[in-house]
């Protein structure tokens, strides 16, 4: 068996949709497991229906949520035979029915609560994944829809659950084997339910976690993430031309690429197919004869000093200072009590005597954050800062290399440097407006020349 995850780009049009019917039909002899994203920009159209509701806009939001029903509708149309389109109509009226229901409730409360979120933000993936599996009816295979709330098993962490390992893989291994022998699997990804039935997501970007969930749970021959880039790249193409294929590389180096910002697989896809020992490949759905990127437990040799770079935008700067603390301990401690009461993760620490200073990429509660931290210390705050972030086995082993860098970013100012506890990376901090020349001359300076048994 195998676990093939698809994103919003791969399933955002009825083209886009036939496009993965013929992948998922190629592949349909290793028994596929399709897990889907919401179409398009769905979620985000969701949110946003639910924010007008709640801010007052009740009509407004009701017109926005007929304009995303009729994209649904226009979009799956050419996707189902005539034998099934009464059920797919009776899917989306009363999927429609139930996100009205829900609006109106909002519009009425005028608050929109994390169980609310995950409420009317599932509904994208449960859309995606009745008209995917509709799509490959259509197309000759064999498919079976399954709800994904039924076997993902959450606690009540709403917006950012997490799974219940022992109860989801169980779940997982006693459905899904025997659906698979006869066709293919449908779920909608991102989603889960409490044991109580309470819809619950796993985090924006959470349908590739959803796939390596599942992978493990059925004991999978390999995970396959397919997205609208060729696998990872040794740099963001957003901003620079030229970047080459990764063909191979290691669960921990593509674990920390992904941390620091590589889109193109989400943080936590990687820890249940680590576990389980699962390949994961990252694959191009308007390109599927690309062989993309393969992922694997073992360390990848490789000529290179750096494997990829990584680039994280929209990072804050938070500096500590305390002279009180001089010559005490517990100030460290002190400051990692704030942030984990307010459960805001940390990127990169500095510290020095009497100051720290730390990166954060979620500032929703740094007021908060800031006033508790000035009961016993000063604070200052920069924000518009980003992280370039080199990556790769051999970087613990090669000596000059944070010299490469500053050399190579010699007309750059860097507010911070660190090389991580895992010794796969070296890390700078430095102002948004200076990324793309500092993630310019980095790849310049490490790809100059390539491994060809690594590289494309």
């Amino acid at each position: 068996m195998i676990v093939m995850k698809f994103g919003g780009s791969s399933v955002e049009s009825a083209a886009a949709i036939e496009r993965v019917a013929s992948i998922v039909r190629s592949r349909v002899a290793m028994k596929p497991v399709v897990v889907v994203s919401a179409m398009g920009k769905t979620t985000n159209r969701l949110l946003a229906i639910a924010n007008d509701a709640v801010h007052g806009r009740r009509d407004q939001a009701l017109e926005q949520l007929q304009e995303l029903r009729s994209y649904h509708v226009e979009e799956s149309t050419p996707l189902v035979r005539d034998e099934d389109r009464q059920e797919l109509d009776e899917v989306i009226d009363s999927h429609f029915q139930e996100l009205g229901e829900l609006v109106r409730g909002l519009a009425i409360l005028g608050e929109l609560t994390p169980r609310s979120v995950d409420a009317i933000s599932s509904f994208g993936e449960r859309l995606s994944s009745h008209i995917v599996t509709f799509a490959f009816r259509r197309c000759g295979m064999k498919a079976v829809h399954v709800d994904s709330r039924k076997v993902i098993k959450t606690d009540n962490r709403h917006t950012h659950a997490n799974p219940i390992f022992p109860e989801t893989y169980n779940r997982l291994s006693e459905e899904i084997p025997t659906f698979t022998e006869d066709g293919v699997v449908v779920m909608g990804g991102f989603i889960g339910s409490t044991m109580d039935l309470v819809p619950t997501t796993l985090g924006r970007g959470g349908s590739d976690f959803s796939a390596s969930i599942v992978g493990a749970g059925i004991g999978a021959d390999e995970i396959q993430i397919w997205t609208d880039v060729d696998g990872m790249l040794t740099c963001d193409p957003t901003l620079l031309d030229g970047c080459h294929r990764v063909k191979t590389i290691s669960f921990a180096e593509a674990a920390e690429l992904a941390y620091f910002g590589a889109k193109v697989l989400h943080p936590a896809t990687v820890v249940p197919a680590v576990e389980k020992n699962i390949p994961v490949l990252i694959l191009n759905s308007r390109r599927p004869d690309t062989e993309g990127t393969r992922i694997v437990a073992d360390t990848v040799h490789c000529e290179n000093v750096v494997k990829s770079i990584a680039c994280k935008r929209k990072i804050t700067v938070v500096n500590i200072h305390s002279t009180r603390m001089l010559m005490t301990h517990g100030f460290l401690k002190k400051i990692f009590e704030v942030f984990e009461r307010y459960e805001t993760p940390v990127d990169m620490v500095a510290t020095s005597e009497v100051s720290v200073s730390l990166t954060i990429d979620d500032t929703e509660r740094l007021q908060s954050i800031a006033d508790e931290l000035k009961r016993f210390s000063e604070v200052s705050v920069e924000e518009n800062q980003a992280i370039v972030c080199l990556v790769g086995d051999n970087i613990r082993f090669t000596p000059g290399v944070a010299a490469r860098v500053f050399s190579a970013l010699e007309r750059v100012n860097i507010r911070m440097i660190s090389q991580g506890a895992s010794k796969l990376n070296l890390s700078c901090v430095l102002a948004q407006a200076d990324l793309k020349e500092a993630a310019t001359r980095l790849h310049d300076e490490f790809f100059s020349e390539l491994d060809p048994a690594v590289f494309d």
